[in-house]
């Protein structure tokens, strides 16, 4: 009897504060207004607005007579991707690129996480979590001016090796050297979210699992990785939602005539068929292609770690 009576004590309560809560907004919805309304039209003029260029994908788009007055040719430009001879080598380069850097980079951050949890020192710590976060405010144009450095033929690394090969020109070292600069850019400033995930996770079990003689791997296994779980999870489902979106500009940066074998990506190929060729339509529609495969992606991967993690997804 007493639970009951407890129970609803605590639901007229709630009843109460979520009564109170919609008055106090309906005296000052000004206030709300104010606050939430720049927010609101900018992500509708920045974010809604153009969605309408997806129509330039279904037209022979001509910048005089606009959207409208362009000529509607439905999916034409999609079959002629799809039916394309370089289609497969796009898409592949594309996918080897986007998966290789997921299964190499994603766990570097986490690692790196884990790493700097164990430094007990916080100026030993915040030193050298300067020295990894410091790659990733380098310009990725900038970053690609040292890349191309390092590995020209009078280079450190040929100078290191004792030889003066050009790994820019060899499109089997291109896919390597476009990884590992994406990992040293940006696998400190990524562990971030980790380090601040890792604060969560309980001193007193991780003293108990010491005192009980558990090594550093039972510590993380038993005390550490549950706290980022959730995290690792949530950002793996976005990392494999974003899979075919490659950055362009560091592709584009570190292409060379000899190495487009494996360097031309579909976000190359958009850009150059857009903006240099001017064939405004096809672009578009290769770029929706780009976009609609994320999205699905991201829905399939979602619903398999769903599946995985007892319903747990974004």
């Amino acid at each position: 009897m007493g639970k009951a009576s407890r129970t609803n004590a605590s639901g007229a309560s709630e009843s109460s504060q979520l009564h109170n809560a919609l008055v106090y907004v309906r005296q000052h919805w000004q206030l709300y207004l104010i606050f939430i309304m720049p927010a609101f039209l900018l992500t509708i003029i920045f974010r809604y607005i153009p969605m309408g260029g997806i129509l330039i994908a279904f037209t022979e788009y001509n910048p005089i007579r606009g959207i409208l007055g362009s000529e509607w040719v439905g999916f034409a430009h999609f079959r002629r991707f799809l039916s394309s001879p370089d289609f497969i080598s796009y898409l592949m380069n594309t996918l080897k690129l986007s998966v290789f850097g997921l299964l190499w980079g994603f766990p570097i951050p986490i690692l790196l996480a884990f790493l700097l949890n164990r430094i007990l020192s916080t100026k030993t710590k915040q030193k050298i979590q300067l020295v990894l976060y410091m790659p990733n405010f380098i310009s990725v144009i900038v970053l690609c001016g040292i890349v191309r450095i390092l590995l020209s033929p009078t280079g450190m690394i040929n100078s290191l090796l004792g030889t003066s090969t050009n790994f820019m020109t060899m499109p089997s070292a291109f896919r390597t050297i476009y990884i590992a600069s994406g990992i040293w850019q940006g696998a400190g400033w990524g562990s971030i979210i980790y380090t601040a995930a890792l604060s969560n996770a309980s001193k007193e079990l991780k003293e108990a699992a010491v005192i009980d003689g558990a090594n550093i791997i039972e510590q993380i296994k038993a005390v550490e990785w549950p706290a980022i779980k959730d995290t690792v999870l949530i950002q793996f489902i976005m990392s494999v939602g974003n899979i075919m979106s490659i950055g362009f500009e560091k592709a584009y940066a570190l292409q060379t005539d000899l190495n487009l074998g494996s360097s031309e990506i579909i976000s190359t190929y958009v850009y150059k068929k857009g903006l240099l060729d001017g064939d405004y339509g096809f672009s578009t529609a290769v770029g929706l292609f780009n976009t609609v495969i994320n999205v699905i992606l991201l829905i399939s991967m979602n619903k398999i770690v769903q599946n995985m993690n007892e319903g747990k997804g974004i």
